[in-house]
């Protein structure tokens, strides 16, 4: 047998292993937020590949958003060593998962494996990826235990929530600079044939409207402030939204739809703030003086981040002009730039022919809608050869009744074996 279908052959006998990591995975429950049990995941998953023969070091993303002494972001970095110089490959997963939301039919948190199938939060989204990625790496080793250069896997936080505990640490601290990393694959859940090459762009803002308060008995005696973002929200309507619809990439963003940029709101409030806890009784009677909408614009490649921003503020403007009183602020809460890795990148080439060895077809080449830590990995560490590969269907990610079924993951983690000896190659 070659050196490939030995690589394969040991990530098959590993095969009830990895299934029992996964599980073992979901049943700690690292909700995010608030950023629940990330050290207990880190550790468990630090014991593990030491075992191996990996070098683990826990840090604690201190001054990172959300970090605090009641719920620390902790991150997990491992390194194995080759024997003799070479480049490093990296597998990244995060360990947070979403809140679990209603509708499921088995427990959550149980590792349930039912028909071929692992249920849990973090089962597709992505800690059957990270489980995979665990088992392609130490079967890389047992197979070739006279690798050049390194292997390394990370276990991050927050990537829910920006990843601004996690990667984006890591990043400012050098561990995905290219002088020590050289290809990065993170495993998130984008179909076992699918090679992810990175993710759209995105702008969360919060825009205000200002009014007057006043009783509301007689509200002209006041300015509403729900009103003005009611004509906000018609003229989207009116000019925005067919405005994105023609609108399309080039790049082979996935679904359809997300082909064009895509605006979302994400939340609307106004007037009196919900009460406290406990209280039953009726708001007062006030004309509205504020209110806010929290916005989700995805822009694609083609668009630039200032003309993304500038075209709002010029719609805003415009129902300015036409509505006397109205007054706004725009404050910008995120924002990120596309991402795009080359197809005929090293990793990107290595996946790929993996994959066609696997599963006997070349992969398609995609790019996600929402972004994902590959944004920090470009952005902050400069690293451009970077791909997300893995098993699970993103559709699944954040639905109640979440699984990976238990064949993606071990072809999944064949091909990630596969992909590490390409670039670890002699």
């Amino acid at each position: 047998m070659d050196r490939q279908e030995a690589l394969c052959a040991a990530v098959a006998e590993r095969r009830d292993d990895m299934t029992a990591l996964a599980a073992e995975m979901i049943r700690i429950p690292t909700l995010n937020p608030p950023g629940q049990f990330y050290r207990d995941a880190c550790e468990h998953l630090a014991a593990r590949l030491a075992a191996s023969g990996f070098e683990t070091r826990l840090m604690r993303a201190q001054g990172a958003p959300g970090d605090s002494d009641r719920w620390p972001r902790w991150n997990l970095v491992a390194r194995r060593e080759g024997r003799r110089p070479g480049p490093c490959v990296h597998f990244n997963g995060h360990i947070d998962v979403v809140e679990v939301g209603r509708g499921w039919t088995v427990d959550p948190f149980a590792g349930v494996v039912r028909d071929g199938r692992l249920y849990g939060r973090g089962a597709c989204d992505m800690k059957g990826g990270l489980a995979a990625a665990v088992v392609a790496a130490e079967a890389f080793v047992a197979v070739r235990p006279d690798f050049p250069g390194a292997v390394e896997i990370s276990a991050t936080a927050d990537e829910e929530s920006g990843g601004y505990g996690g990667v984006a640490w890591l990043a400012e601290r050098g561990f995905f600079s290219p002088a020590r990393v050289q290809h990065v694959i993170i495993p998130e859940p984008l179909n076992k044939d699918r090679v992810c090459l990175g993710h759209r762009g995105v702008w969360w803002a919060e825009i205000e409207t200002e009014g007057r308060i006043a009783h509301g008995s007689m509200p002209f005696l006041g300015d509403c402030a729900v009103r003005h973002m009611g004509a906000v929200l018609a003229e989207m309507e009116r000019s925005l939204w067919p405005a994105l619809a023609e609108r399309l990439t080039a790049a082979p963003v996935v679904p359809d739809g997300a082909r064009r940029p895509t605006l979302n709101v994400n939340a609307i409030h106004g007037g009196e703030p919900e009460q406290e806890a406990g209280y039953s009784g009726l708001p007062a009677p006030n004309v509205p003086h504020r209110c806010r909408m929290v916005i989700d614009r995805r822009f694609i490649a083609e668009e630039r981040l200032e003309a993304v921003k500038d075209e709002m503020r010029a719609l805003l403007d415009r129902v300015a002009a036409g509505r006397p009183g109205f007054r706004y602020a725009v404050r910008d809460l995120f924002e990120v730039q596309p991402s795009l890795t080359p197809e005929d990148a090293p990793v990107t080439q290595a996946v790929s022919r993996a994959v066609e060895r696997v599963l006997g077809r070349a992969p398609t080449f995609v790019v996600s809608p929402g972004t994902y830590d590959q944004k920090h990995i470009d952005r902050i560490g400069k690293l451009r050869d970077c791909v997300a590969y893995g098993p699970g269907v993103l559709d699944l990610a954040h639905q109640p009744d979440e699984y990976i079924d238990l064949d993606d993951m071990a072809e999944s983690a064949a091909v990630m074996a596969l992909a590490l000896d390409d670039l670890l190659g002699d």
